[in-house]
């Protein structure tokens, strides 16, 4: 298993932005094509046209710039599942983040496959990137308990720390890059179903 260094410090050297771009925008095309777990940083020093000691001074390891990459991807995600939020009132919040979080999963997993893989590799070595992004969304579903327990629309009989973890754990099959792969024969149906089923063990 990769040691998580890159979760701590993923730059060295220089703190040049635009080549640390381009090495990213590079690898980023290279895995597409390849996958992540074929590539070398060798393959990557021959495709952008630098040494490979040039780009170890931005990046100590292949996990790095794939970390990186994956920050990116998550990214996306949990600006999708904000934005799908934002636009309701609790509890249509809470539906909506359900349907966010599986149809923005869902288009990373299908359009761009390759660049899951980072994904789901980052998620089965515990990647700081992975662990990031689950607390933010789980950030989210706090936000939208605490709003609809203020409007009233949920109960308040259940400490908010339980509901909001088992709110996770339901949505965890669809969150996690790792396990939404063993999940996608329910896609077509899980929003609706587990967003209310939710909804109603939480109704006043």
């Amino acid at each position: 298993m990769m040691t998580n260094k890159a979760s701590n410090n993923p730059a060295r050297g220089p703190a040049d932005h635009e080549v640390r771009d381009q090495i990213v925008a590079a690898a980023t095309a290279h895995f597409r094509l390849y996958g992540y777990e074929k590539t070398t940083v060798s393959d990557l020093a021959k495709a952008i046209g630098f040494s490979k000691a040039y780009i170890y001074k931005f990046f100590e390891s292949k996990q790095a710039i794939g970390e990186l990459i994956c920050t990116n991807c998550l990214h996306e995600i949990e600006t999708d599942i904000r934005a799908a939020v934002d636009a309701a009132a609790p509890p249509e919040k809470l539906r909506r983040l359900f349907k966010a979080v599986v149809e923005s999963s869902l288009r990373l997993f299908f359009e761009d496959r390759r660049l899951y893989d980072i994904a789901a590799s980052a998620a089965t070595e515990g990647w700081g990137a992975v662990r990031v992004y689950e607390q933010r969304i789980e950030l989210i579903v706090q936000e939208v308990l605490r709003l609809g327990r203020d409007g009233e629309d949920f109960e308040r009989k259940t400490p908010l720390d339980e509901a909001l973890a088992a709110i996770c754990l339901v949505l965890r099959p669809y969150l996690n890059p790792l396990l939404l792969q063993h999940s996608l024969d329910t896609t077509e149906h899980a929003p609706a179903q587990l967003s209310n089923l939710v909804l109603r063990s939480m109704s006043p």
